[in-house]
């Protein structure tokens, strides 16, 4: 099991904890409004799905393609420093788009490049943190920090996009991009004051003993989850719900303009009631913990997400109040998922390996949201949209009950099951 917390270190490590992830969090909310502001623009400008789709694949590119070695990279150096040159680079990235918005010469590849950039240092600032939490924070409360996360991006969801929108009618598209820098200074500055701790390497194999390169980085961490069956089996199901639930409620426009009759202000609507659910359920499990198992809250809040999902498939089309109901369900249910799962592997993987579990996890999870698209949408225009939320939402349950009979899901946090270096090794090759 990690080592994540010293003793020495119990009186403080709120004021270094919370001194950090405010200032996260304060970025985070410029990085929604940027987010926002660019992709309205690129609406207004070109009116092109074609572009709209470019901009989600450039955003999506660097997570999918180069998240093994990020997470390589993250748990091979120092992560202040990752966290400090990523929030620099995306600022000047920013600033760098805003002069070119203010003497009117922008054009959609620079916005492109620029997307590029702020995934690319994201994903490396997002890694870096998120390993970094279990050296900073004691181990029983890790599931309260994850609910307080997903509280924290459950309130963007609400929040971001008519804030943004507010935004642009009273800013040109530099000042809005200036609040972004402005808020990026509070991740800055208090990363130059604080200290992370830093992992101890080590030695697994022969590998270690000498200079282990990027790619045998990369092999250590893909073996590390083959030769773990039940975190592979949790990490496949998380796989399952991006191919399913992420797809499902991309179709949610046509759904409630095609289905229910509903216009903008409904869609609105049932949008706004998953990301208050997100944010109750933050708040419920930040303030209660789950349960003393996260296994057990993460198949919980799983099958919870399925019956939500079910709403929206069984839903007669003259209720759409059962669809606003399923929305808040699923948002208050996948903060009961995925909460205690990014907690368990913070709490039973080794520091110095969990930048790239993670980022191995989200690479192949981002990887299938396009498979996903590409399977939903043909099956949506042949048989209806209710089918495909009537396969998330039976998958996501399945997914569930399942887990909660299979040793190998259930034990996962007491590492029983774990199968030798070896014949992991000859799984990955």
């Amino acid at each position: 099991m990690a080592t994540q917390f010293s003793v020495n270190d119990n009186i403080s490590w709120k004021n270094r904890f919370f001194t950090i992830w405010g200032g996260q969090a304060l970025s985070i909310v410029g990085s929604q409004l940027v987010q926002f502001a660019l992709i309205w623009y690129l609406t207004i400008q070109t009116g092109s799905a074609t572009v709209l789709a470019t901009a989600s694949l450039v955003g999506l590119l660097p997570n999918v393609i180069l998240g093994p070695f990020i997470g390589t990279l993250v748990d091979r150096w120092d992560r202040r420093h990752i966290m400090l040159v990523s929030d620099t680079v995306i600022a000047l990235a920013t600033i760098g788009l805003a002069v070119l918005f203010a003497l009117d010469v922008i054009q959609v590849w620079h916005i492109y490049v620029v997307l590029f950039i702020r995934a690319l240092f994201e994903s490396f600032h997002s890694n870096a943190m998120t390993a970094s939490t279990s050296l900073m924070v004691p181990v029983e409360h890790l599931t309260r920090i994850q609910g307080i996360n997903q509280m924290i991006n459950g309130g963007l969801n609400v929040i971001s996009a008519p804030l943004g929108a507010l935004l642009l009618s009273v800013l040109p598209m530099q000042g809005v991009l200036a609040i972004d820098v402005v808020s990026a200074l509070f991740a800055i500055v208090p990363l130059l004051f604080t200290r992370i701790p830093q992992p101890e390497r080590r030695m697994r194999n022969a590998e270690d003993a000498g200079q282990e390169t990027v790619w045998q980085g990369v092999k250590a961490g893909l073996r590390y989850v083959i030769g773990w069956p039940g975190l592979l089996l949790v990490g496949l199901m998380t796989v399952g719900i991006n191919f399913t639930i992420i797809p499902a409620f991309s179709l949610m426009p046509l759904l409630v303009k095609e289905y229910f009759g509903g216009s903008a202000i409904h869609l609105g609507w049932v949008e706004s009631a998953m990301g208050i659910g997100m944010f109750a359920g933050g708040g419920l499990l930040g303030a209660w913990g789950g349960f003393k198992r996260n296994i057990v809250t993460s198949m919980l809040g799983l099958m919870g997400m399925g019956v939500g999902t079910l709403f929206f498939a069984l839903a007669p089309a003259t209720a759409l109040w059962l669809a606003i109901l399923g929305a808040l369900l699923v948002g208050v249910m996948t903060t009961m998922t995925m909460g205690p799962f990014y907690a368990m592997i913070q709490t039973i993987v080794e520091p110095d390996m969990q930048a790239r579990i993670f980022s191995l996890l989200s690479s192949v999870g981002s990887a299938i949201v396009p498979v996903g698209l590409l399977i939903a949408g043909p099956i949506a225009d042949r048989f209806s949209i209710q089918v495909w939320f009537l396969f998330g939402g039976l998958l996501c349950i399945l997914m569930a009950v399942c887990g909660l009979f299979v040793p190998a899901v259930m034990q996962i946090e007491s590492r029983d099951g774990i199968i030798s270096g070896d014949v992991a090794e000859g799984l990955a090759s």
